[in-house]
Formats: structure tokens, C-alpha cells, sequence
């Protein structure tokens, strides 16, 4: 660990059943007029009208930007704050997944800033002015953005996964609602939960992490290790929910804090440029980037083996097997599918592993990890999780 740590998170976390209902509450004292950054799918769900209802009862008028779709870009960027801007809005809310989380961040940070948000990436431009309040309302367990000082937006001139990370960028107030990840489908469920998986692993694993990032991730890890499954197997196992929920809460809080790793480093490349979301391409990555590791980091990787086999009494060594193995059953249970599974095209694929490294690479997390990559260690990898399979003939059994 480092001399001394820095810990960040929101000012507010409103969590639990039925939190949303804060959220008019939590824009009152913030502004006068909010713009909701959200999707079709959400409005299709009703959200987006019942928060504008909430909003209502507390005297705040709102106006709506459906336009997220998948992975955030400058595009999505440009036309909310041109929409905030219009409209003369003083609150941003984000209500989705990640990419209505982050797609928020940027245009919170950017309207009392200025200039374009690609100006950020490398900290070559810094937010100098409290950026416009902003309350993210997660409604899937996975991505954790709702407590991060980090945003991940495309720049679409070039195909680079921009992850652009200040203090400006951590949400003012964060509400995370179980209920609102029930309608997730099953897909979603397991993508963004062994997203929030690695997150956890990869604070733990850091070579950043501090007592502080530890003791959210150990418990991030053990209430998604023991949920993940029921609320794949059952949407409407709210307890099941509500530990998912939680557990992507801290590992967020976690992971913002202490950094990610190699997962994280090798999966922006594949989404930019293969247009993976986020949740599936650390999914996919998981298993091998741990078997890569694990030299690294037995007895962490040992801490993570347990929460799959808490019996186990056999030496840490062996224990970090099991937790590799058992990532790679989880993966294969919940139907997650390697790169060739997506569909992505052997041919495309093996002509830009060379860029997908060096922007890799270029990401900074790769230096997080125990063990440091090469540039033609991650080549390798790329080829490895290709094609890689998850199933394993061990047993990991509790």
C-alpha cells in the first residue's frame, strides 16, 4: 500500500428498497429544473415517467434525453448538453445503466467547464468548477458508476474507449434501488454482474488497493459470489437483487478508489471497437486475465476462492485455484459467451489485436496489476480469450 490513500465518494448514497422515491427530495435542495439522461428501454419501463412524477411533487420540472444507446459516445455527449443547455437546466440525473451514468457525468462536468470532453482524456483538461449537481440512479447491478470519479465515453473520430477520470466526475448523490434492476433481462443479470464481480476482484487485486477499498471489495465479492446466480436463475428474487445491488455499490466505491486492472484495460478496446458492452467484454476476459495473474496474488486471489468454497482447508495456493475455476464455471453458468460466441470476426480481430494493446496499454490500468503485462503478453491474451472456453473438468463444489 501507498504511504497515504485518498478516499472518494458520493456526498449522498440513498440505497435500498424503494430509495427512487428520494429522488425529487435530493433535486430540490440541488436545483430548480432537472435533465434526465436515460434510454427507450427505460422509458418503455415507466421509469423515466415516475421519476419526472416524483420530480414534480418536489416543484422541479424536467426535460428528457433518451438518446443512450449501448456504449456512450462524444455524439451522446454533444446532443444532452446541447438539450441541458436549451432547456436552461441546473440538476442532471441519469437514470440507466453505465451509459447513461457516465454519458451524465461528462455533461455535468462539461456545462460549468467547458470545451469537449475528449479535451479530459490524460487529464489535459481540468474541471476547475464544481461541475452541475448530479444524482445517478443505477437500474442495473453491474457497473458501479454511480460512485466513481471516472467516466468511459467513445470518441467516435478515432474508435478509442476514452476512460477519463477526475474528481469532478463523482455524482453529487447516488440511489440505488433494488427494484429498478428486477426488470433487467436475464442477459443483462449476468453481464452486468460479473462486471461488478471484476471490479471487485480487480480493487482487491490492485496494486493501489488500501484498507479502505479492501473491506468494500471482500464484502462486494462475497454478496456477489453468493447472489449472482439466484437472481440469474430467478429476476424476481429481491433479496437476491438487493445483495447484487449493494455488492456493485461497493465494488465501485471500491474500484474508483484503489484502480482496475488488466481485465479493465483489455476490454475498452474490444467495446470500442467491436461495440461489446462493457459488462460483456470484462465478462469474457475475466477467467484468463485471473489464470494469467494468479503467481501474482495466491492469497487474495486465495480470499476469493473461499467465498466460492468457504470449507476449504487446504493451502492458499490451492484455494486460488479454485477461485479461477470457479470464475470460469460462474462464467459458463450464466451463459456467458467467449469473443468468437459474440460474433466477432476471427479475420477483423486478428488485424487490430496490435492497436487493442497499445491502447490497452495506453489505458494506464495494465500497471495496476500484480502481474505487468507486456505489449505481446496482451497480444497473447487477446488470441487466448478468442476462442477461450470456460468450462472446466475440476471440481469447485461447495
Amino acid at each position: 500500500m501507498q504511504d497515504y490513500a485518498v478516499f472518494r465518494t458520493p456526498e449522498t448514497i440513498n440505497y435500498g428498497r424503494n430509495a427512487f422515491g428520494k429522488i425529487g427530495v435530493e433535486a430540490a435542495v440541488r436545483g430548480n429544473k432537472a435533465v434526465i439522461i436515460s434510454d427507450k428501454i427505460m422509458e418503455k419501463l415507466g421509469y423515466v415517467s415516475e421519476c419526472r412524477d416524483l420530480l414534480r411533487k418536489e416543484q422541479i420540472e424536467s426535460a428528457v434525453y433518451l438518446g443512450v444507446e449501448s456504449e456512450p459516445t462524444d455524439r451522446f455527449v454533444e446532443e444532452a448538453l446541447q438539450l441541458l443547455q436549451d432547456e436552461q437546466c441546473d440538476v442532471v440525473i441519469s437514470l440507466g445503466g453505465g451509459s447513461c451514468i457516465d454519458t451524465a457525468k461528462a455533461i455535468a462536468v462539461i456545462a460549468t467547464n467547458g470545451g469537449h470532453i475528449e479535451e479530459y482524456m490524460g487529464l489535459k483538461r481540468i474541471a476547475t468548477s464544481p461541475p452541475l449537481p448530479h444524482i445517478a440512479i443505477p437500474t442495473t447491478a453491474g457497473t458501479g458508476s454511480e460512485a466513481t470519479d471516472a467516466t468511459i465515453i467513445t470518441n467516435t473520430s478515432n474508435d478509442v474507449k476514452m476512460m477519463i477520470k477526475q474528481p469532478a466526475f463523482m455524482p453529487n448523490v447516488a440511489i440505488v434501488d433494488p427494484l429498478l434492476s428486477v426488470s433487467s433481462p436475464k442477459s443483462v443479470t449476468a453481464a452486468t454482474g460479473v462486471d461488478a464481480l471484476s471490479h471487485a476482484i480487480e480493487a482487491y487485486i490492485s496494486r493501489k488497493s488500501q484498507p479502505m477499498t479492501d473491506m468494500l471489495a471482500l464484502s462486494s465479492m462475497e454478496k456477489i459470489v453468493r447472489s449472482l446466480k439466484k437472481a440469474y436463475e430467478d429476476g424476481e428474487n429481491i433479496q437476491a437483487r438487493e445483495e447484487m445491488s449493494l455488492g456493485s455499490l461497493q465494488a465501485g466505491m471500491a474500484f474508483t478508489n484503489a484502480s482496475v486492472c488488466l481485465v479493465h484495460g483489455m476490454s475498452r478496446p474490444i467495446g470500442a471497437l467491436f461495440h461489446v458492452p462493457h459488462g460483456f467484454s470484462n465478462a469474457m476476459l475475466l477467467p484468463a486475465v485471473l489464470e494469467f495473474s494468479k503467481e501474482h496474488c495466491v492469497e487474495r486471489l486465495a480470499d476469493l476462492g473461499r467465498f466460492f468454497n468457504p470449507h476449504s482447508g487446504v493451502s492458499d495456493k490451492a484455494v486460488a485455484e479454485i477461485a479461477v475455476e470457479s470464475v470460469k464455471q460462474l462464467c459458463l453458468e450464466l451463459n456467458i459467451p467467449n469473443l468468437e460466441g459474440w460474433g466477432i470476426n476471427h479475420t477483423e480481430f486478428q488485424q487490430v489485436i496490435s492497436k487493442m494493446a497499445e491502447d490497452a496499454i495506453a489505458s494506464g490500468s495494465p500497471d495496476n496489476n500484480p502481474r505487468i503485462p507486456t505489449k505481446q503478453e496482451i497480444e497473447k491474451l487477446y488470441q487466448t480469450c478468442y476462442s477461450y472456453q470456460f468450462s472446466s473438468q475440476k471440481s469447485v463444489s461447495n
